[in-house]
């Protein structure tokens, strides 16, 4: 496997002494997982963030083997991680994706998708500009995966109905996607929750 494209940071666990196994996603080739050597060093750690965009360049000698990848950041979202709201949503749609999507199976409007809303997220004042975004996100997952959903779009002024049609969607996530594995990535969804149910309609 070769391949050298910008991709999402979407999880990372350490590997050895200094390494970890990142999974990346990209738009033609869905979620990877790759071996990053130094990934928990002083250059890479900031770099292998969850919900930053980085240029990989991707490396296998075979279909079977882990990929070496080599990264290169392109946008970082560590200034918004000391922020709780959009450091709740970043953790949370990350995690989402890197727990429900099958590896090496394109997705490009989940991609793009999740593209817009880490964008949204980072430049918007306030949760208000990307809730809905984020629900949008999460009905085409549950969509690309093959469960449809029946939850009607909320008006956008409408911060009541927005947070029922997010209380509707978690049961959906857990109980689909992520249901052999829902534990600590429904944990950032519950987090999330209890940050934006402060904001008052």
């Amino acid at each position: 496997m070769q391949l050298r494209a910008p991709a999402i940071v979407c999880a990372t666990r350490p590997h050895g002494e200094t390494a970890v196994i990142a999974r990346l996603l990209t738009e033609e080739a869905g979620i990877v997982a790759a071996y990053v050597a130094g990934g928990r060093g002083r250059q890479l750690r900031p770099v292998l963030i969850p919900g930053n965009v980085v240029e990989i360049d991707l490396r296998s000698r075979s279909e079977d083997q882990l990929p070496f990848a080599r990264v290169e950041l392109l946008e970082s979202r560590g200034p918004w991680l000391s922020e709780p709201l959009p450091a709740a949503a970043i953790s949370w749609v990350t995690a989402l994706a890197a727990t429900a999507l099958p590896e090496r199976q394109a997705f490009p409007a989940l991609y793009q998708a999740l593209t817009a809303l880490l964008d949204a997220i980072c430049v918007a004042p306030s949760a208000r500009g990307w809730v809905m975004p984020l629900l949008s996100f999460e009905v085409l997952l549950l969509r690309e995966l093959g469960y449809g959903v029946p939850v009607g779009r909320p008006n956008d002024d409408d911060w009541g109905a927005m947070l029922d049609v997010f209380d509707r969607l978690g049961p959906e996530l857990a109980r689909y996607p992520l249901a052999e594995r829902r534990g600590d990535v429904m944990g950032a969804r519950v987090l999330l929750r209890e940050r934006l149910g402060r904001i008052h309609g």
